[in-house]
């Protein structure tokens, strides 16, 4: 690919068929994959020298989007009927995306999800789609849900959760296990082709599943950037571990940026805000504030203290779309 290509056309987004009430048509929509690659002209990188590409994973499905769609492919292959069983808190695109596959693919699903206090009140919007698409919600103490990597603990959760005897497919908060790890090495795959132009690939990061396969799929020369959308610090450890599990190692050149949480989980500031509505403006392009904009702010300031090559491209995977959507 030469410095300046053709410039890469846009990438319409889905006819999504609408039921009555203007939900999406329950009928199973066929994933788009390879997910497109789109280059943007994006003044806070061009001034670098820095190109822009999003790898629009957003687009993979219209209920299942990004890299939850990769994650969760495995566990639709396996479900055969069986109550899926899975962990998250009140705004978890991860509950949204499970109880959607649920709803789509006929398989029961419970949501454990953190706070018992939110028995008590109305569902906010994410609670309330996961209940509307058939997921059985089970709210639990804060102090238990912490302790649900103790095998004992999540094993009686579970349990509860799901129903003495019946069958079960557990699926850990975020959907990061080995299996969805391995899936998500596909993601690498399909941005391995580019490895002469783009040295550098970016994904935001809760848990570090996807970072971990992503990372495992691309090219040797490629790097991975994550970019944590939590504080603390500690997912540099967790995704040394889901590369463990996946793949008996640790592969690929990858590296957290720990610097561009704004706060926590599902935390904003007006410098984040002022930021994405403007990215928005600009491209016509919605962008999800848990995990994008958090991504796209912080590669910002990335390029601007000389992080990427000049001369090279980024490519920013996009995993989800705002919610609710409009």
């Amino acid at each position: 690919m030469s410095a300046h290509p053709d410039p890469v056309p846009p990438v319409p987004e889905p006819s999504v068929p609408r039921a009555r009430d203007g939900r999406a048509h329950r009928e199973p929509a066929r994933p788009l994959l390879p997910s497109p690659v789109q280059e943007l002209r994006e003044p806070a990188f061009e001034r670098y020298g820095v190109r822009l590409l999003l790898k629009r994973d957003d687009l993979i499905h219209p209920d299942i989007p990004g890299n939850k769609w990769r994650k969760l492919a495995p566990v639709l292959q396996e479900a055969d009927g069986r109550t899926v069983v899975t962990f998250g808190g009140a705004w978890s695109n991860h509950l949204r995306a499970t109880a959607a596959a649920g709803r789509l693919l006929g398989f029961p699903t419970v949501g454990v999800v953190r706070g018992e206090e939110l028995a008590g009140h109305p569902l906010n919007p994410s609670l309330a789609r996961c209940r509307a698409d058939g997921m059985r919600l089970v709210f639990v103490s804060r102090s238990r849900y912490r302790l649900r990597g103790d095998g004992a603990v999540r094993d009686a959760l579970v349990a509860e959760a799901a129903g003495p005897g019946r069958p079960v497919r557990v699926v850990p908060e975020g959907g990061s296990d080995a299996a969805a790890v391995r899936a998500c090495a596909v993601l690498g795959e399909e941005l391995a082709v580019l490895r002469e132009s783009v040295p550098a690939v970016a994904v935001a990061c809760g848990t570090g599943g996807t970072l971990a396969g992503l990372a495992a799929g691309l090219a040797p020369e490629q790097e991975t950037v994550g970019v944590a959308v939590l504080k603390g610090g500690f997912l540099g450890a967790g995704v040394a571990a889901h590369q463990r599990a996946a793949f008996g190692g640790e592969r690929g050149r990858w590296a957290v940026e720990d610097g561009f949480h704004h706060g926590g989980y599902a935390r904003t500031t007006p410098e984040l805000e002022e930021f994405a509505t403007a990215f928005e403006q600009r491209h016509g392009l919605g962008v999800e504030r848990v995990y994008v904009a958090k991504l796209l702010h912080g590669l910002a300031a990335l390029a601007a203290h000389g992080r990427f090559r000049r001369g090279t491209a980024l490519a920013a995977v996009v995993t989800g779309r705002p919610f609710p959507e409009a």
